[in-house]
């Protein structure tokens, strides 16, 4: 019995030691955290994967192993060792997660819609859409005058303002705030650089800025990869970054050394940009303000 009993324990070993295994993460969120705590630990095939997913979130839903694979520029068995070392079974397991951000993510504009037509019926529909949405930018208002640290504030507009030229990245949603940048900046004779031209010379443009730049990038989920990607090359030629997202795990913080987080508030799942545009504003008067109170920061 005893030998019986020895050999019982023996084999229970392995299986309470699989059972004792960290299980992989359960949403995206926590794969975002689990990737960008190990990023910088992992060899040079993972991290290209770890990049393209933080960066590409819809492609790694959509694609295909063979096709994120090649945009990764790995071999897709890299793929599934990947997905190995964050505790998943494959790389099909892994891009489960993906494709449940996506559903999990926002409501389709159908659905959007059908809540408007829920809203109060004492308004008219129109009415009713107008009042919603000036009750989301009052929201998104009064959570961005206490969302941001108004010491960090002033180091941001210390920073671009010192600038010689203010590089503005931003896409997709992002990309109305941006130009309003360009525009004021312009206005207001502050040399930019509005990073997103029709011309298609953005690589042209990013390539002319060095260390006595600066720049402001924009992004929200689901963030832009363009947006990301360039702001990487800058900062790695020495361009000091501030940046505007709504998360700790946005892709732009990494490269930024200075970043500022802001959540728009929504009606009926369409967000606004109320609160950005009303930071971008006070970026941009307050560089203009700082430069002229210093002349010789002035460059343009």
């Amino acid at each position: 019995m005893g030998k019986i009993a020895l050999l019982f324990q023996q084999a229970r070993i392995p299986m309470d030691s699989d059972s004792d295994k960290a299980l992989p993460p359960a949403d995206f969120d926590a794969l975002r955290s689990s990737i960008l705590e190990r990023k910088t630990h992992l060899p040079k095939r993972l991290m290209q994967v770890a990049v393209h997913a933080l960066d590409n979130p819809d492609d790694i839903a959509f694609g295909t192993a063979a096709s994120i694979a090649e945009a990764a520029e790995v071999q897709p068995s890299t793929l599934v060792r990947f997905a190995q070392l964050f505790g998943y079974d494959g790389f099909s397991a892994m891009q489960a997660i993906f494709r449940a951000r996506l559903r999990d993510r926002t409501s389709s504009y159908e659905d959007r819609l059908r809540r408007l037509e829920e809203d109060d019926g004492s308004l008219s529909e129109s009415a009713a859409i107008l009042h919603g949405f000036v009750g989301a930018g009052h929201r998104a208002l009064d959570a961005l005058d206490s969302a941001i640290d108004p010491d960090a504030f002033d180091e941001a507009i210390e920073l671009l303002a010192g600038a010689e030229t203010i590089y503005l990245i931003a896409k997709r949603r992002s990309f109305p705030i941006s130009s309003y940048m360009a525009y004021a900046f312009g206005k207001l004779r502050v040399r930019y650089a509005l990073v997103g031209t029709a011309a298609g010379i953005d690589d042209e443009v990013l390539a002319m800025a060095g260390p006595k730049d600066a720049a402001f990038a924009v992004s929200f989920a689901p963030y832009a990869s363009e947006s990301s990607a360039q702001a990487r090359l800058l900062a790695s030629n020495g361009v000091p970054i501030v940046s505007l997202t709504d998360s700790a795990l946005s892709p732009l913080v990494e490269c930024s050394r200075m970043w500022f987080e802001l959540v728009e508030a929504d009606h009926a799942g369409f967000r606004s940009l109320s609160a950005s545009m009303a930071f971008a504003m006070a970026v941009t008067v307050g560089v203009a303000e700082k430069r002229r109170r210093q002349p010789d920061k002035r460059q343009g």
